[in-house]
């Protein structure tokens, strides 16, 4: 069979570069992963819907005629439409597949069953494809065919138990950071398939049921043996850790916010000398960490009161004298003229036909002998159409019908 696509030239040198990934999946999480496996090399082919339909197109950054969270999401890939519910749509697929090493979808579980796309079918015409399913709560178990979205796991998980005011209600971050999170386990789970390949290059693909709940679960790993070995619930604090001191938020003179951690007794005695107090550093009621922990309040006042009495500019020249892990909460304004992440190029350009280029992090992590040309933002509705089904040996006739009966 002709193979449906060539490598994008740009990640030509990344570690996955070989690796062709197939991504259907809708919204953030998975389509993320895929995103990062690209900026690492991978060759990423995104279907979707011939409508454009993807709720993430209308999903805020977004301009009148530009789907922004869309652009940087999905940079590095191709994109093409198809509807796979219509039997010739379904037909087209299977001949697609068979040049892909990875699928990756996150519907409801059975959703692709009952459209003719099950593991056996999938696996007759390509019997090595690993099948990447990411949903809110895997495959099986009672809650598996709810729908599932980043701010329901982050509440099932007891992440969003975690944040907030003590007297407060629960929280959520104003982003999707469990659809990351997870994303962030999705494209760990193909890299480790992709080193199970080369290991085992005859060996018949698998699946990989990666339910979002479970990824935050995982992250929040001793909740569960604090509950058990000590009886405790962790407990909202607001921006105070209550298993370490001091850590939380300060607000200096000047009305900057910092965040500063003295997580270590070397650290902690650090701090005391920043704050002219060394003689609290070797007090036995605050020298270890379960030490200060068990005066928290007292501690954390304290450190209050001296960045409250103190400028940002002084605060920040005593506590790097000290080597105090501290930083400013910086807004994305901050950020972007941070002269450590503009020495590092955190941002990059990425190429946009639209809009020439847009903003966007760098590709992380960054391996030496690897440096790769900036990825193109993410593809316009159906725009390799073209290209790929011809590889795959469609004429323009069959193109044609194929549009008229809104099957691409």
């Amino acid at each position: 069979m002709t193979e449906p696509h060539s490598p994008m030239p740009a990640a030509s040198l990344g570690p996955l570069s070989g690796l062709r990934i197939l991504d259907m999946a809708t919204v953030v999480a998975a389509p993320f992963a895929a995103s990062l496996c690209a900026d690492l090399g991978a060759d990423v082919v995104k279907l979707e819907l011939p409508d454009g339909s993807d709720p993430l197109r209308s999903l805020a950054p977004v301009e009148p005629e530009h789907a922004l969270y869309w652009k940087v999401l999905n940079r590095g890939k191709r994109g093409i439409t198809l509807d796979v519910r219509k039997s010739a749509g379904r037909d087209l697929f299977l001949r697609l597949i068979a040049g892909f090493d990875v699928l990756i979808e996150n519907f409801r579980p059975g959703t692709l069953d009952r459209w003719g796309l099950d593991i056996a079918t999938l696996h007759a015409h390509q019997p090595q494809l690993s099948v990447l399913r990411l949903t809110g709560f895997g495959q099986t178990g009672p809650y598996a065919s709810r729908p599932g979205f980043a701010r329901i796991f982050e509440a099932m998980s007891g992440l969003a138990y975690l944040s907030g005011e003590a007297d407060g209600s629960p929280q959520h971050m104003n982003f999707p950071l469990g659809d990351a999170m997870a994303g962030l386990f999705a494209a760990f789970s193909l890299a480790a398939e992709a080193r199970h390949r080369q290991c085992h290059p005859q060996a018949p693909g698998r699946e990989i049921d990666l339910s979002a709940t479970d990824a935050l679960l995982r992250v929040l790993e001793p909740l569960a043996v604090e509950r058990e070995r000590l009886g405790r619930a962790r407990q909202r604090t607001g921006a105070r850790a209550g298993y370490t001191a001091p850590s939380n938020v300060y607000r200096t003179q000047d009305g900057a916010w910092i965040t500063l951690v003295g997580t270590s007794d070397a650290i902690f005695r650090r701090l005391c000398a920043a704050m002219g107090r060394a003689e609290l550093g070797t007090d036995a009621r605050y020298a270890t960490n379960p030490a200060r922990v068990a005066h928290l309040e007292e501690v954390d006042a304290w450190v209050a009161d001296w960045c409250a009495g103190q400028r940002f500019e002084a605060l920040s020249e005593a506590l790097q004298a000290q080597e105090v892990p501290f930083s400013k909460v910086n807004s994305i304004d901050d950020v972007l003229s941070d002269p450590h992440f503009r020495a590092r190029e955190a941002f990059i350009r990425l190429p946009d036909p639209d809009l020439g280029s847009i903003p966007a992090p760098a590709t992380v992590p960054r391996i030496s002998g690897v440096r790769p040309a900036p990825p193109r933002s993410g593809p316009g509705v159906g725009e390799h159409n073209q290209a790929i089904y011809e590889a795959l040996g469609l004429d323009e006739a069959e193109l044609g019908r194929l549009r008229e009966q809104r099957v691409i």
